[in-house]
């Protein structure tokens, strides 16, 4: 059995080159039932030869040519793992990059390779329901996103691929429930895991262990999936990758990005995680620079670290594409481009709508270029004419809240939504925020949070992330005025891995108290993710905590549970 109990075919272990497959020396001359597992199924597979989208599935299942060997292709191929996301009612994006040299390009030869693909229903891969053969192309890094139509909606299957005669480890993935009629035909549940900020050099991913011992129907990743910075660590074995040109703090090639995304992949935990179940992902701006905003780079940069608008496009674009190469979504990609439409909604039956928002790309700079982002709240106040989504964006999330049908609509955003105001010390002295989360837009928010209270949409809830510590708060179109009514809550998921960089606990629960009275609870210490679970008649949300990121392994607990019930704004400790 593998890790996560698929049986391997006939001995033919993950990762290892199927050796009855016929040789080119010509030791074996016929198949045996491990080739014949592959290629006994019919010799008339659809090839899917898109770019890095390996288009869709879709037709009745179909089988796969017999495994041949690939020059190039040996065992270590599928180092970075295999992944899906963005489920459908009848589909899945399935991905996975060739990259037996993650860190140094890849290792690929420079021409396309043939991967095949299976869809089962059972992790034994005995009821193979569908099949093919995508495409990677060394443009795209020789990632692969195939897009799998024709499965029936809300039941887990499992999937893995095969270049030439080595075979993928094998995930586990879910469809997406399908809608009922009328409003009041929401049932089932949907469980997932709400997780952000995993920089690499500041520990380990216990969290990723304990959410794939989950195995939820979804993970949403609210982003800073990778961090920009030069390598510095106090564990040997965590130092980032060193870019191009050391001493910047920042990536800027595609190559940089590309080979900072495969030490992150290359991690056991997090492709434990990513085999567990789909993943829907969004960026915040580690993927590109620190508090980037628009096509505007990190405040405060000077010297060799300043760029321009048109030499931060070329950096742009090249962290979106490697974004994409290594992300299983459904998105269309426009190498050389800086921009890449990732703002979607995704359905789950009649019982959830999950708005996935982009608050980096189309965002206005923060008021007043503060390099520490940490200024006076009145600025926020001020800004007007900024947005961190843009006008075209805030449109489509107004317009779907008030087409919404479901009984939970969930927002997924990157910088907490909150109103979090501070003085140093407390008690005294002039209010401030941070300007770079949604108190740097104030006017953005309020028009945000009147449209979900003006959409009529059922049981609002914001998912961010970005802090690095854990929240649960109540929404109000206006935070200074707590007499008012909640509209929807938010829950804040601790970081996966990063650094709690607000002072203290005692220095934000005494802010709290004296200027932050829609703060349900915070805490900062500790570093997890946060796990739902969605029912026709409530979401529960349990904060887990791992005990210790100093080791690759540390069990996960619940510190505290909140429970919003249907119909009822703002949650209650369970």
């Amino acid at each position: 059995m593998t890790r996560d109990g698929a049986e391997t075919p006939a001995g033919l272990k993950h990762g290892a080159t199927d050796r009855g497959a016929a040789s080119p020396t010509g030791g074996r001359t016929g198949p045996d039932r491990r080739s014949l597992l592959w290629g006994g199924l019919s010799l008339g597979a659809t090839a899917l030869a898109a770019a890095a989208c390996g288009g869709s599935g879709g037709a009745a299942p179909a089988g796969l040519r017999a495994a041949t060997p690939v020059p190039g292709v040996a065992d270590g191929v599928f180092g970075l793992g295999v992944a899906s996301g963005d489920p459908l009612p009848d589909g899945v994006i399935l991905w996975t990059r060739l990259a037996p040299k993650p860190t140094t390009g890849g290792g690929m030869p420079a021409r396309d390779i043939p991967v095949d693909w299976q869809v089962a229903t059972d992790a034994g891969f005995r009821s193979v329901v569908r099949a093919g053969t995508a495409t990677a192309q060394p443009a795209f890094a020789h990632s692969v996103h195939v897009d799998v139509r024709g499965l029936e909606p809300g039941r887990d299957y499992y999937y893995r691929f095969r270049a030439g005669t080595v075979l993928s480890p094998v995930g586990r993935t879910r469809t997406a429930a399908a809608p009922g009629a009328g409003p009041d035909a929401a049932g089932g549940s949907l469980a997932f895991a709400l997780v952000s900020c995993q920089d690499f050099q500041n520990g380990y991913w216990p969290a990723f262990d304990a959410i794939a011992a989950d195995r939820p129907d979804l993970v949403v990743h609210v982003g800073d999936y990778i961090y920009e910075y030069d390598p510095d660590s106090k564990f040997p074995d965590r130092r980032h990758t060193t870019p191009q040109t050391p001493g910047l703090d920042q990536l800027q090639t595609l190559a940089d990005y590309r080979n900072r995304y495969g030490q992150y992949k290359a991690d056991p935990a997090l492709q434990a995680a990513h085999r567990a179940g789909p993943w829907v992902v969004t960026w915040d701006d580690h993927e590109v620079e620190n508090n980037y905003a628009g096509l505007v780079d990190e405040p405060g940069d000077t010297g060799a670290k300043h760029q321009d608008p048109a030499t931060f496009a070329r950096q742009r674009a090249a962290a979106y594409q490697a974004y994409y190469e290594h992300m299983p979504i459904r998105a269309t990609p426009h190498p050389g481009s800086p921009d890449l439409r990732i703002y979607r909604r995704l359905t789950f039956g009649s019982l959830a709508t999950l708005n996935v928002m982009d608050t980096r790309q189309y965002r206005t700079p923060a008021p007043g270029s503060i390099a520490t982002a940490i200024g006076p709240a009145a600025l926020g106040a001020a800004n007007a004419t900024g947005s961190m989504a843009g006008a075209t964006q805030e449109r489509w999330l107004q317009d779907g809240l008030t087409a919404s049908r479901t009984r939970w609509n969930l927002i997924a955003q990157q910088t907490m939504m909150a109103q979090l105001d501070g003085q140093l010390p407390p008690g005294s002295g002039q209010t401030l925020t941070n300007l770079d989360q949604n108190d740097g837009y104030r006017p953005y928010r309020a028009r945000v949070l009147a449209g979900v209270r003006d959409s009529g949409a059922r049981n609002p809830v914001v998912l961010s992330g970005d802090l690095h510590c854990a929240w649960v708060n109540d929404l109000r179109v206006d935070f200074d005025r707590p007499e008012t009514p909640v509209v929807a809550t938010e829950f804040v998921c601790t970081s996966i891995s990063s650094a709690f960089f607000l002072v203290s606990d005692d220095f934000v629960r005494d802010n709290n108290t004296r200027l932050n009275p829609h703060v349900r609870y915070f805490r900062g210490d500790r570093r997890g993710y946060t796990r739902f679970r969605v029912t026709p008649t409530e979401c529960r949300a349990d904060l887990r905590i791992v005990a210790d990121i100093s080791q690759r392994h540390s069990p996960a607990t619940t510190d505290t549970s909140w429970v919003i019930e249907d119909g009822r704004p703002g949650a209650r400790p369970a």
